[in-house]
Parts: C-alpha cells; structure tokens; sequence
C-alpha cells in the first residue's frame, strides 16, 4: 500500500514520472509481480490515477475466491446472515475466548486437592498469576490446558472445572517442576517453601514446556534413546537441577 501511495501523492510533474521509470504492475502477495492493463506498460502523469485505482482493487480483491472458500466453509456451520448481527470483536471473543485471561473467571471454576484455598501456597498461586503478564498467562493456559484463551463465559466450561492439585510425594518439593495434565485440565505442584520458588518453577515451566505434543515427542525420544518400542505415559517435568 505505501508504494501505491507514493505514487498518488508525487508531485503533477512529468520530469518526476520519467526519472522513477515503473512498470504498470504491483506485486502479489507471493512476491509475484502483477500486470494491470493490457495497454499501459509503464506509470506516467497521463495514467497514474488508473494505475492507482487498478493497483487498489487487485489487492483488495486478491483474495475473493479464498474468502469466498471461508464463507462457504461458515455457511455449513452457521447461518452467514446471522454475522452480521455481531461486531468484529463479538465474532472474535464468540469463536475464541476472552484474548486477556480473567483470572476471576479462572477462579470461579477452580477446584482444590490436597490444599485448602485460604493456604499460602493456594494464594501464591493466584498472586503469582496476577502478575503475569497478558502472554505469560497464555502461555500458563496452554501448558494446564492447551489453549491460549478462556471460554467467553462460565456457561461455555460446560462443567469443566480446573483443578490445582498440591501432593506430598515430591521430595525435598523445591527440587521438583509443576505437572500438567491437558486433557483434564489439570495442574499439579509440589508443596513449595516459599512464593518465590513457586514463581520459579511456574515461569520456567509455562515457558520451556509450550507444547501439549511434548508427551508423545518425549517418549518417541525416550524410545529411541533405549531402543524399546515404550508405552504411552504422561510427561512429568521431573526434579529440577
């Protein structure tokens, strides 16, 4: 589009036309340039408004047919008329959640196992959460849950709770890393000493365990490595060093 206004807004003086000497054209969005008329071959004075309008309905138009495909695709789902009732942003937050992460809604379907909600380390939590920013919070979302946005509203959970659970099987439990369980929305952690650990451990977890493939990467790097064929088992993130 800058190149298309440049054009527009040169000056009305053939010498300028002459000294940038442009084919009649506009690139693609593979890179591809694009003629535009079978008559002009190159940007003058003369056709520069043409060469303007013909440059701004290619690439408004570029891509009728795969939009076309996508309304098609939207119409075995839902009524198209009916989008029109609904903003932008209503479609956007319908279809995908809410993109900043309420942690009051997180908190309305949260469940407890093993740990009472008034305890310190059930606070740490969600004072920790508090301060993550909008993408660490995505980034929290897709490792207990695979996604990266909430549902737009409790209703949309369909019962779905997410459950924190703290055991007292990790020993010493600041040596040990939070497990997620995607499917069930799931996340269990140690009984960690103090809210700084905790931070510790949560951040580099959110952030070097991003994938929900990561179960079925690690045991066909496992396999290899032992030279067995292995069962499918859930990723624990194990002690830390």
């Amino acid at each position: 589009m800058n190149g298309i206004n440049f054009f527009r807004d040169l000056p009305n003086k053939e010498e300028e036309f002459g000294a940038i000497d442009m084919p009649f054209t506009t690139p693609g969005a593979a890179g591809q340039e694009v003629p535009l008329s079978s008559t002009y071959h190159r940007i003058n004075l003369a056709n520069r408004d043409q060469y303007v309008q013909s440059a701004l309905d290619y690439r408004l138009h570029e891509f009728d047919f795969q939009v076309q495909a996508v309304v098609e695709g939207l119409a075995k789902v839902i009524p198209v008329p009916l989008l029109s009732l609904f903003t932008g942003e209503e479609l956007r937050t319908m279809v995908c959640g809410h993109p900043d992460i309420p942690l009051d809604m997180l908190k309305s379907v949260a469940v407890y196992k093993g740990v009472e909600y008034s305890s310190a380390l059930v606070q740490w939590f969600w004072e920790i959460l508090e301060t993550f920013s909008p993408s660490e919070r995505s980034l929290f979302l897709r490792f207990v849950w695979g996604r990266t946005r909430l549902p737009r509203n409790i209703a949309d959970f369909r019962g779905r709770d997410f459950v924190l659970q703290v055991l007292d099987k990790y020993q010493p439990p600041d040596h040990y890393m939070p497990e997620s369980y995607t499917c069930f929305f799931l996340l269990k952690m140690p009984r960690y000493s103090s809210k700084e650990i905790l931070t510790e451990k949560l951040r580099y977890a959110i952030n070097f365990c991003k994938s929900i493939d990561t179960d079925d990467y690690a045991r066909i790097t496992r396999d290899e490595g032992l030279g067995g064929d292995g069962e499918d088992s859930d990723l624990e993130l194990g002690p830390s060093q």
